[in-house]
């Protein structure tokens, strides 16, 4: 693609961001109840569908297609212009889709794949309790009786599941078998019976998470993906969705709109008319996080192209979650102290937003969140020596 086109779909792109991301959406989406968040994100979801734009990364013949630099400029464009995130469908659109692209039967493909653009949501259980940040630990339970799995046990920190139709689920299914290759991967119903789902009210107020408790679910043989006990290996693909594009989305919001928060943050007069900005401690940790966000930014760019290349490290992925999560953690921290005792006041933010919102104190809590889902940051620090550095791997490793 020549750098004319690439600058005329930019164009394309500022054009349709100016006429459609809704002005006052923060405002409309802070205090929003569940029902009006929902409404919101399937409004949001349909308007970028309609012009191509809700999975420019799923093949052609299921509705995406861009390709990668273009993909790089949309990402770009709607962090921007502020535009609202996809967080309803965001399991749905890069975790569920990926793995049925990678190992679906014909049959799941069309099943879902049409379905999720016509607004059908995922939640993604992976997580045990007890099984802290090891995720091949997990102990629930999946039986063969006739045509169907029988499952039973208890998952956590699952994302949505208040509003999901379909889970990914892991589970045993051999359990005299090294930890890693008795795992098998479904496609759960969530509206099957013997499923209770409970939210998690969180730090923030929020109740982001959700428990889901499974007492003797059917599901049937046909919904598992993949082969038996393979599932590790597709969990890994998964999660390999979790931090490509998504991460770029995130980098660019967090080096748009969360900076020139910051920066704004640093000029506003103190009460005795000081600035922060006017002090030179202040201004050069301001230039050092711009200096972080320019490198995550071209990490993530970099991964992205990599990816389309087929050129990925087995522990690239990995420095970028890693660098990402520590340094939203670094930057509402940084908000925060600025911020000052007025900031602390500040106890609300919009859903339908990104990690960043400005409301530091919650912006702060909140990022601690990244660094324990998709593999807490000591995770990601031995997958880059293992598998990066080829450093000896820990002896418990199964």
């Amino acid at each position: 693609m020549s750098g004319s086109d690439l600058a005329e779909f930019r164009d394309t792109v500022r054009r349709w961001c100016r006429a459609h991301v809704p002005a006052e959406w923060r405002t409309t989406q802070t205090g929003a109840t569940d029902a009006e968040f929902v409404a919101f994100q399937r409004d949001w979801f349909q308007q970028l569908r309609a012009t191509g734009y809700a999975v420019p990364h799923w093949p052609r013949e299921y509705g995406g297609g861009i390709p990668i630099p273009e993909q790089i400029v949309l990402y770009q464009e709607l962090a921007a212009h502020d535009a609202p995130r996809l967080v309803l469908a965001f399991v749905a659109i890069h975790h569920a889709a990926a793995t049925l692209l990678a190992a679906g039967t014909d049959e799941q493909k069309q099943r879902h794949l049409p379905a999720i653009l016509d607004g059908e949501l995922w939640v993604q259980g992976f997580s045990e309790p007890d099984a802290g940040s090891d995720l091949a630990a997990l102990r629930t339970a999946a039986r063969r009786d006739g045509g169907d799995y029988v499952v039973t046990g208890q998952k956590v920190w699952a994302s949505g599941a208040q509003y999901a139709d379909w889970c990914l689920l892991l589970a045993r299914t051999d359990p005299d078998v090294p930890k890693r290759k008795g795992i098998s991967y479904f496609l759960m119903d969530m509206r099957s019976p013997g499923i209770e789902v409970r939210p998690i009210r969180q730090a923030t107020g929020e109740s982001h998470f959700c428990e889901i408790f499974l007492d003797e679910v059917r599901i049937p043989a046909a919904n598992l993906i993949g082969a038996e006990n393979r599932g590790w290996q597709l969990a890994q693909q998964t999660l390999g969705a979790e931090r490509g594009l998504t991460m770029l989305e995130l980098a660019e919001r967090l080096g748009n709109a969360g900076f020139r928060w910051l920066v704004e943050e640093c000029r506003k007069p103190g009460p005795l008319g000081q600035r922060p900005v006017d002090d030179a401690q202040i201004a050069d940790r301001l230039a050092r996080l711009e200096i972080e966000l320019a490198g995550l930014r071209a990490l993530c760019r970099d991964l992205v192209e990599r990816h389309d290349a087929g050129a990925v490290g087995p522990a690239d992925a990995s420095v970028v979650k890693l660098y990402y999560s520590e340094l939203l953690q670094r930057m509402t921290d940084f908000g925060v102290e600025v911020c000052g005792l007025p900031g602390q006041a500040v106890l609300r933010k919009p859903m339908s937003g990104g990690w960043e919102s400005g409301a530091w104190v919650l912006d702060f809590v909140g990022s601690w969140e990244w660094t324990v889902p998709g593999g807490s940051s000591e995770i990601q620090r031995t997958i880059i020596g293992e598998r990066g550095l080829g450093l000896p791997r820990e002896p418990a490793g199964a």
